[in-house]
């Protein structure tokens, strides 16, 4: 048996660098992009603390990279109070649940990430917390057997999952303010790779900056990951700045395409067009034949191939559009269906 504590951050709010390893922001005010969840949240943040009342649970959902943790980052630090982070996975049992809930300070906020991976018996027992802050708590077994009730201060959970549809009506109907976050424009994402640039103390144009939001695929974390990797290539030129020949050239390097399509997303259509003819065909066979796991096909790969209008989920399974036919150079119908092996029968046989 695993009696391992679940892994718990405090993260205290002394400066930008402790909570932004990441180049997150830490306000509101910095915040770019999702215009629409950033103002509603701070409302809801600035009402609470108004009244001096602790801040409704908060469920955010939304592709991965999009800004859910770093959301939960600053409602705390505009809240004035501390963050505990851990994550559905690691909250393995009802102990581990009460360790970190009975670690709460009052108005503290507790952020889970990927929520929908809780199992049901932990699940089952936060909704005590969540609804009348206590938390039950059985000693001993059989006929000597008591439930003792452990009063839990006021805080906030805030749940993050990036697959709603896995979410428990339950424990969905539990969450006061629920919002969806949605891939970022390109405009947006040229604006944080800016804000990040200048934080990284690098010279980034104007150009260089949209075309690397252009190959982001609407995502922040991969906006700041791949101006890291422009980074690398222009220390190694002996560069002194990011422009748009530089920042393409990498990109280049890189694998990445103008329209921000990596080797794995080709791989994907090019099994999709060139092995199944275009579909349909299931997730599980497109897992086989790529040797990736469904569950990353489903999370990372296909939004934003479905974002582009590049593939179809249909019923019957996954089906290759024409726009990704006419990317692979392909003429819809003519790809050929990798055949099955050939053996030859043994002459000694």
């Amino acid at each position: 048996m695993n009696d391992r504590n679940p892994e718990i951050s405090t993260v205290a709010h002394d400066d930008e660098r402790r909570f932004d390893p990441a180049l997150r922001p830490v306000r509101f005010a910095d915040y770019i992009g999702q215009r629409d969840v950033r103002e509603k949240l701070r409302v809801a943040v600035t009402a609470a603390r108004k009244r001096g009342e602790t801040l409704d649970h908060v469920l955010l959902s939304g592709p991965p990279g999009l800004g859910k943790t770093t959301l939960a980052s600053i409602i705390a630090r505009e809240m004035g109070v501390a963050i505990h982070t851990t994550s559905g996975p690691a909250i393995e049992k009802k102990g581990d649940l009460a360790g970190i809930v009975s670690g709460l300070e009052e108005g503290d906020v507790l952020f889970i990430d990927e929520i929908h991976r809780l199992s049901s018996v932990v699940e089952e027992n936060l909704y005590p917390a969540m609804e009348d802050f206590h938390f039950d708590i059985v000693l001993g077994d059989g006929p000597h057997a008591r439930s003792l009730k452990l009063e839990l201060p006021r805080f906030t959970l805030v749940g993050a999952t990036t697959r709603t549809g896995l979410l428990t009506s339950p424990l969905r109907a539990r969450f006061g303010i629920i919002e969806r976050l949605e891939f970022y424009a390109t405009a947006d994402l040229a604006e944080i790779i800016l804000r990040s640039a200048r934080l990284l103390d690098l010279t980034v144009d104007e150009a260089a900056a949209e075309e690397i939001a252009g190959r982001s695929r609407g995502t922040p974390r991969i906006a700041n990951r791949l101006l890291r990797r422009v980074r690398d290539y222009m220390d190694v030129e002996g560069a002194e700045l990011i422009d748009r020949e530089l920042a393409c050239w990498a990109l280049e390097k890189l694998g990445i395409d103008s329209g921000g399509l990596d080797w794995l997303d080709r791989r994907y259509l090019d099994a999709l067009v060139m092995k199944f003819d275009g579909g349909p065909v299931g997730v599980e066979t497109l897992a086989a034949a790529i040797g990736e796991p469904s569950h990353s096909i489903e999370d990372v790969i296909e939004p934003f191939l479905i974002q582009q209008a590049l593939i179809h989920r249909t019923p019957r399974g996954r089906v290759a559009t024409p726009a990704a036919w006419s990317l692979l150079g392909v003429t819809p119908g003519a790809a050929p269906v990798s055949p099955l092996p050939l053996f030859e029968a043994d002459d000694d046989a």
